[in-house]
């Protein structure tokens, strides 16, 4: 089969390898479309703790496919259907797992990371990590179930966003678009913010889908004043992966507010302790998703809460995957998709 494998630093290569085998307890997907993820990214360019990927190695994790085989021991799926998989594997035996965190399992593994991924014509799954896909949610756009069930966690489990909060999206990638378009499908008044290179391509995506922008600094200053009255936000997210993030969010949420940390932003050394214990703002993180966050992403898109169509972008193709991450690192798109065609 024809897969995407990644063999150094920002090397890729697209190579014919063996169709992978199951083991009884498992299903062998036929990969319909297949995502970029900004962990995929950092994974790509082997830097920021990512440097432990064994190479070579079979890149992605977020895809929806079609069960073509099952083993002797699966009776709750068959062949045809179309799933989706939750691509972290928890060991079910932690104390986080057996106290219902399993998001943070401590001896979890990752699809495309810890094992081969979804960046090929197949690829094998166990039956307790799938998910059904609806049948009115094409294969394309289930292919961001995963991040959207992240984005939905972020903001359903761990968030206090009510309608007609004001709320500020940190960051407008691929998680920081899902997180904004929940929210303002449940009422919230929400502002993205990027910087001065989303300009071409991520912000007017968002403009596109009925949310207001602001470039950081003094736009994105004078956004905050007119939406919350001076106020402060009452729920910032902050989903740049960069400690400047966490400061900003810091610096705009209102006494009493609330900020929710979705990105891995490094080490913060400039947030000022003692001006939120004072305003007593509660600070609190969200980290993967858990079985329910799959079924409201699901269910998100077969209802047409969230419409994936604006932010897939499907312009790019895995004879050359190199153009893709690329194009995410130059921020000229926010959610790739690729398709394998046989």
């Amino acid at each position: 089969m024809k897969a995407v494998v990644q063999t150094g630093p920002t090397s890729l290569r697209v190579d014919t390898i063996d169709r992978p085998t199951i083991d009884a307890d498992q299903v062998l997907i036929k990969v319909g479309s297949t995502g970029v993820c900004g962990s995929d990214v950092h994974a790509y360019l082997y830097q920021g703790g990512y440097e432990w990927v064994e190479l070579p190695r079979v890149m992605g994790h977020e895809y929806a496919g079609e069960i073509v085989e099952t083993g002797s021991a699966v009776t709750e799926f068959a062949e045809g259907d179309r799933v989706v998989e939750n691509p972290t594997r928890t060991c079910g035996t932690c104390f986080q797992c057996l106290n219902e965190q399993s998001n943070v399992c401590q001896n979890f593994s990752v699809k495309g990371m810890h094992r081969d991924g979804s960046y090929g014509e197949y690829t094998v799954a166990n039956p307790d990590k799938l998910h059904t896909i609806p049948d009115s949610v094409s294969m394309e756009h289930a292919a961001i179930t995963e991040p959207l069930s992240v984005a939905a966690r972020a903001v359903l489990s761990r968030s206090t966003v009510t309608p007609g909060d004001t709320v500020l999206v940190e960051g407008p990638g691929p998680i920081g678009a899902l997180v904004a378009a929940i929210a303002d499908s449940i009422g919230g008044r929400v502002l993205v913010s990027g910087l001065p290179q989303d300009e071409q391509y991520r912000l007017p995506l968002l403009e596109d889908l009925g949310i207001e922008t602001a470039v950081s600094g003094v736009t994105l200053d004078s956004k905050a004043q007119e939406i919350t009255d001076g106020i402060g936000f009452d729920v910032v997210f902050d989903t740049t992966g960069h400690h400047s993030g966490v400061e900003l969010a810091v610096d705009t949420v209102r006494k009493g507010g609330q900020v929710v940390v979705v990105g891995l932003p490094g080490s913060a050394s400039e947030i000022p302790m003692s001006t939120i214990v004072r305003g007593e703002v509660d600070i609190k993180t969200s980290y993967g998703s858990k079985w329910a966050n799959f079924e409201q992403a699901l269910s998100l898109m077969a209802e047409n809460t969230i419409s994936p169509e604006g932010i897939i972008d499907d312009r790019y193709s895995f004879s050359d995957p190199s153009a893709a991450f690329t194009a995410f690192l130059d921020s000229e798109t926010c959610k790739p998709v690729f398709t394998f065609d046989e």
